[in-house]
């Protein structure tokens, strides 16, 4: 079976984000430690679920609160950053891979959305 690179780069950055949750609450930054972890780890769980889409539109959708969650992570992590809870150091990969997460989900979304749309002008064209 073949890889699947957004099931695997978001299931990664869930590892890395729960890591990062418990650096937090050693920290005594209970609420900022859910925060991060709920949309840090959203992000593959929607991935998951978009997989076993019950429909092409199923798909979508979990496609796109993926993405979301993915920009809402990068705000929290932006947000640590710039409020001296993180150093940049500490920072930079994780806001960096979410980026890219939210550059490939938003493709995904994007490329199925025009799909669609494609198909649908089509369905048009010949009625």
């Amino acid at each position: 079976m073949a890889a699947n690179p957004i099931k695997e780069k978001s299931f990664s950055f869930a590892i890395r984000i729960i890591k990062l949750a418990q650096w937090l609450k050693k920290q005594n930054h209970f609420e900022l430690a859910q925060q991060i972890i709920r949309a840090g780890t959203s992000i593959g769980a929607n991935v998951e679920e978009s997989l076993a889409g019950q429909s092409r539109k199923d798909f979508i959708s979990k496609m796109a609160i993926a993405s979301k969650e993915a920009r809402e992570t990068n705000y929290w992590l932006r947000l640590f950053r710039d409020s001296g809870i993180l150093s940049n150091k500490m920072c930079v990969s994780l806001i960096a891979e979410s980026e890219e997460l939210i550059k490939m989900l938003t493709s995904i979304v994007k490329t199925c959305q025009s799909e669609k749309t494609i198909k649908n002008s089509k369905l048009k064209i010949k009625n």
